[in-house]
């Protein structure tokens, strides 16, 4: 039997740990190198920061556009000033590039700053209220709630 690669579906999702845990073992390890490098850094419950490699560009270069649940990373090749450069080695990509990431339900971008060539992406996992787990109240003896009615209602129309 052939072995599946999922490497595909985890180098570029971030906040599906549990999935990605589960399918790590069958991962197949021919991961083949992407320009611009990139870390994904788990630093709470909730919180996660996208650490990507972008020596050379500057603010102005990059461009971080969230598109329903996919961040875009898209940065432009900075423009040489004065005289054309001679190079002996040339071993600095300064070359554009565009990186997708999918994000998880409720993964927004909380900010992005570039520190010594290193572009970092905070991202918060914010669920809103309608959706946490609620605990819902017991009523005990002969008080039923009638159908359709909060329970605190109910019991506030009985007290009356």
């Amino acid at each position: 039997m052939n072995a599946v690669d999922f490497s595909p579906l985890l180098r570029t999702a971030i906040g599906f740990d549990r999935f990605a845990r589960l399918l790590d073992g069958a991962r197949v390890q021919s991961e083949a190198p992407a320009y611009p490098p990139y870390n994904i850094e788990v630093t709470g419950d909730d919180s996660y920061v996208l650490t990507m490699a972008v020596a050379g560009f500057g603010p102005d270069d990059i461009e971080l556009v969230v598109r329903e649940d996919t961040l875009f990373i898209s940065g432009k090749a900075p423009q040489a000033e004065g005289e054309a450069r001679r190079y002996v080695h040339r071993g600095i990509a300064g070359r554009a590039f565009e990186r997708r990431f999918v994000l998880a339900d409720h993964l927004v971008v909380q900010g992005a700053r570039i520190e010594n060539g290193l572009l970092h992406v905070a991202l918060q996992r914010v669920v809103p209220e309608a959706l946490k787990p609620r605990r819902i109240p017991i009523a005990t003896g002969g008080a039923q709630p009638a159908p359709g009615r909060p329970v605190a209602i109910e019991q506030a129309a009985q007290a009356a």
